[in-house]
């Protein structure tokens, strides 16, 4: 058998600093030496190496007579190759590392041909490994003997080997294809003598983030180096430990959670109701495996953002934090401890993740959990600035807001108070911005708000106009997002080339609460009474030119985002006792609102790869995770804490929760199914039935054990009419002429119709969130977006990151084309891999992205989901060569399939696509020639004129920088 090339110390432990001094000392100037792995420095020999590739040859050819002529020649041109070629690197001396050693010894017995004995001596180095690696926690301190650590009382040590090999050795367990001994290596060439202690670990962590491109993995293992320093952090404050080991946190966990909960009641962090849990069982309960999933970007962003802090130092810990969540979630359950305990396994084992409100809150003095609130502004001074205030209220503790300002009486509208006319909404919107500015998230970040304005509205032109950066500043909005709440008679007349009329809600105020065949009759009567001269405010234009202008806009600034009144209302379930009236912030929730009722939704959403098993979806273990995450929902409402009591009123009154899903496109590609494919549509429409229902069925079960909301008779829950069902009312109401949908179903539904008239826990249980926060945090796609990009870097409040497709690696190592060109390649084409001609057909069709996809499939995939869905989804929309023709196309098509909302346009205009140097940032996309993005629509569209190029994407919720936690 063979060694190492250098001997170490048989018993394991490391010489001290003193005698390796001696050994520094006594060698002599332009000297070669070596670092051995516990960190001492040695003279480079000849005769160790020669040793070593000896026992090598030995060990595969044996000692015979016949043998040792050729082995002691080849051995002695050997020794000398690798001799000569470090001299060659360093004529004037130098250090080297044992492992670098190792490689030209491995490498030098390749080049000779001796393909057998270089096999061998890999295996007896990976054998070697394991031995060190399991050996390592017993490990006695081994101080370096030249480089010193700077304590944080200003104390000096040698910077102890021992563990930092014991760290990065657990930093790597379980992961292939990562170096520790790599990591080692490069983090000593950037510590110094003196070195601060913190700074030792910024370098472990500098050193592996490095290596996220080459090899998705070391995501991981940076996380890992991560976590040693927040449990350092963590545990020091609590007075449990002053560091330990990811192994050791088997049993410091336990003795952390009261520790962490006495410290957080002492400083009014935490509510003093958390101490009358068994916490010594819930303790038992925290699992420190679960600490080894996070990736680098998700652990930094937990840390720099949620984990509970005191002057600046977290002493929340990752299971700690978990534990905390479904501590404040369970904490007027009956049996606390089992469902605090339910609810920690499905969030730390990211199955499901609960909304950054909910993150943030869940156990504390004001635990204000609930992410979106719509409102309706009244047509009167006081409610008018009453909603303003209500809105400041609200986003003190972290809530997106949407707000409803149609009933608001238009620009010249008349006052009779004053026998004056009135400036219209653009003015007081100027100051919903500001006040969103001024306001911010629980200090987090700037207020989030969206204004909607229905189509019909004499102000809707200027409110087009708010977030363009020329004109007026006064009425200009831009720091505010905006939204139009388009009627179907609207869109009906751009199909038919009609004409439509603006009025003044002061002089047709009925069209505000009026929906669907009811609303048009209405209009139309109006309309008629202009002829009469009875309507004294109005303006009649071509229904397509205030389709090209509202086109127009969304593309240069965009905004106001395009959602449809009619499908949100037509499909309600709560039609019965009121009006939607707008959507939120993110354009998902769609629940009723009024001058009483500000409507409050609570979100969640489940990730889907955790719940793909063997390539297909595990209906089993999805069932069991979604009535978990009802009951967790439910619960939110009655612990949230309302800043304004007509949240309070609405929410207790009608229940609503927002279930939805993360991690669609990761799901396709663990089934290797392309995003635009008629295989991703079906999976939409079956993942998202079996989401609903079991959704429909958990809170059915919910109903059963603590009753029905208050407002269920006559809903159309009531009814039996289930999302699916409340198509035909849209058919109906619309004709077959505007509208194409799927109404196949493969689950039986008919069990589930009839027991939902006995009664359900809430009016609405499902929306779609954009995810944008916490899909970073458990490391999956967000929401239902295709992939961005498939290498980039990704900027946020936590810092920059490098992101990598885990699953193009994984199967582009298994064609055996992975390495540094593909990443220079990835890197050349912004991630993209249409134009690297070396990958396969199949591959590029599955890792096609964002802008790569045609719209057509986004569209129709989220047409199937929405069949399923009570509310509505967070859609972007992504158009790569845009043009007048192919928004309207894609527009026209999103409410021609029964969407209710539309989210961010992201555009690349037509002169854009075409790369124009390495460093332009922007994604290498498909080449715009060839058609649309979509299959005709089915009337003629008209051209639409728009300037150059898109304005910049705002931040909020955006899937290259996603700093938006104001819903997820």
């Amino acid at each position: 058998m063979h060694t190492d090339t250098t001997r170490e110390n048989p018993q394991g432990t490391a010489p001290q600093a003193a005698d390796a001094s001696q050994n520094l000392a006594a060698t002599a100037p332009g000297q070669l030496r070596v670092i051995k792995r516990n960190g001492t420095v040695v003279p480079y020999t000849d005769d160790k190496i020669t040793v070593a590739i000896t026992k090598a040859f030995l060990a595969v050819e044996g000692g015979t007579a016949a043998a040792s002529s050729r082995i002691h020649d080849t051995v002695a041109r050997l020794t000398e190759q690798v001799t000569a070629t470090f001299k060659r690197r360093m004529p004037s001396g130098g250090t080297i590392h044992i492992e670098e050693i190792q490689d030209q010894v491995e490498l030098a017995l390749m080049r000779a041909g001796e393909q057998k004995v270089a096999r061998d001596y890999v295996i007896y180095r990976e054998a070697q490994a394991v031995k060190r690696k399991s050996a390592s926690a017993g490990e006695v301190a081994q101080p370096h003997p030249s480089i010193r650590v700077t304590l944080a009382d200003g104390s000096v040590q040698p910077l102890d080997m021992g563990r930092l090999h014991t760290i990065v050795s657990e930093a790597c367990e379980g992961l292939a294809e990562v170096d520790g001994e790599l990591i080692q290596k490069e983090t000593l060439k950037n510590l110094y003598d003196g070195v601060a202690q913190s700074d030792v670990n910024t370098a472990l962590v500098m050193t592996a983030r490095t290596l996220v491109e080459r090899e998705p993995n070391y995501s991981y293992v940076t996380a890992r180096l991560l976590m040693d320093n927040i449990r350092a952090e963590g545990l020091k404050f609590l007075g449990v430990a002053d560091s330990a080991t990811h192994h050791e946190m088997a049993e410091l966990y336990a003795k952390a959670l009261p520790a962490y909960v006495e410290k957080g009641v002492e400083f009014e962090l935490l509510d003093p109701k958390l101490k009358d849990y068994d916490l010594a069982k819930l303790g038992a309960a925290l699992d420190h495996e679960r600490d080894q999933q996070f990736t680098y970007l998700g652990l930094q962003t937990l840390y720099d953002r949620y984990f509970i802090h005191k002057d600046g130092t977290r002493f929340e810990l990752p299971q700690v934090f978990f534990m905390r969540v479904a501590m404040g979630l369970a904490i007027e359950e009956p049996q606390k401890e089992e469902r605090a305990i339910e609810f920690y396994n499905l969030l730390s084992s990211f199955d499901y993740m609960a909304s950054t409100p909910t993150l943030f809150n869940a156990g504390t003095l004001r635990p204000q959990l609930s992410s979106c609130y719509l409102t309706t502004v009244p047509d009167d001074l006081s409610g008018i600035y009453g909603a303003i205030h209500d809105n400041a209220m609200l986003s003190k503790f972290a809530g997106g807001l949407g707000n409803d300002w149609t009933p608001v009486r238009a620009l010249g509208s008349y006052i009779k108070g004053t026998n004056g006319k009135s400036q219209g909404v653009v003015p007081f919107l100027k100051v919903v911005n500001d006040t969103a500015v001024a306001v911010n998230q629980g200090g987090k970040r700037k207020g989030a708000v969206c204004a909607y304005l229905e189509t019909w509205h004499m102000d809707i032109e200027e409110f087009l106009e708010l977030r363009k950066n020329t004109g007026d500043d006064r009425r200009r909005t831009h720091d505010m997002n905006t939204a139009n709440w388009i009627p179907d008679l609207f869109m009906k007349r751009v199909f038919d080339d009609g004409k439509w009329t603006l009025f003044s809600p002061s002089e047709v105020p009925d069209l505000h609460d009026l929906t669907g065949k009811a609303f048009e009759e209405r209009y139309e009567y109006y309309e008629a009474l202009i002829e009469y001269g009875k309507i004294k405010l109005y303006k009649t234009i071509q229904a397509k030119d205030l389709w090209r202008k509202m086109l127009s806009m969304l593309f240069e600034t965009g905004h106001p985002w395009l959602t449809f009144k009619d499908p949100c209302n037509l499909r309600s379930p709560q039609q019965h006792v009121g009006v939607v009236h707008s959507s939120n912030l993110c354009t998902e929730i769609t629940l009723n609102t009024n001058k009483d009722e500000i409507a409050v939704c609570n979100l969640g959403s489940i990730n889907l790869v955790n719940h793909i098993v063997d390539g297909k979806l595990d209906t089993a273990k999805l069932g069991r995770t979604v009535k978990t995450a009802v009951r967790m929902l439910d619960n939110v409402i009655d612990i949230n804490y309302y800043s304004v009591p007509q949240a309070k009123n609405s929410n207790l009154k009608h229940r609503p929760v927002g279930l939805g899903i993360m991690g669609f496109q990761d799901a396709l590609y663990l089934q290797h199914i392309a995003y635009g494919s008629d295989a991703a549509v079906e999976f939409a429409d079956k993942s998202m039935e079996a989401v609903s229902y079991y959704a429909i069925q958990a809170s059915c079960e919910l109903a059963d054990e603590r009753g029905s909301y208050s407002t269920f008779d006559g809903s159309l829950w009531s009814k039996g009419i289930l999302p699916l069902d409340s198509q035909q009312i849209l058919i109906e109401a619309r004709g077959q002429k505007y509208i194409d949908v799927d109404l196949s179903e493969s689950l039986d539904w008919a069990p589930l119709r009839e027991r939902v008239k006995k009664g359900i826990r809430n009016s609405n249980i499902m929306a779609i969130a954009p995810t944008a926060t916490i899909s970073n945090i458990i490391g999956v796609s967000q929401s239902i977006e295709p992939t961005y990009q498939n290498l980039y870097v990704k900027s946020n409040l936590s810092g920059e990151f490098t992101v990598i497709n885990p699953y193009l690696v994984r199967d582009l190592k298994a064609r055996g084309l992975w390495d540094s060109v593909m990443v220079n390649d990835l890197k050349y084409y912004d991630g993209s891999v249409q134009q690297i001609e070396r990958i396969p057909q199949d591959l590029k069709d599955l890792y096609a992205t964002a802008f790569e996809v045609e719209t057509k499939w986004i569209v129709d995939a989220a047409s199937r989901r929405q069949k399923w869905i009570d509310q509505a989804q967070s859609l972007n929309l992504y158009i790569a060569g845009a043009s007048g023709k192919k928004l309207d196309v894609t527009y026209r098509m999103a409410w021609y399939r029964g969407l209710k909302t539309t989210y961010y346009l992201r555009a690349l205009a037509a002169t854009s696509t075409e790369k124009s140097t390495i460093n332009t940032g922007k994604l290498n996309a498909v080449s715009s020639g060839g058609g649309d993005s979509l299959s005709a629509a089915p009337a003629k569209a008209p051209e639409v004129e728009m300037s150059a190029g898109p304005a910049p994407v705002p931040k909020a919720c955006a899937i290259d920088e996603p700093d938006c936690e104001a819903c997820q």
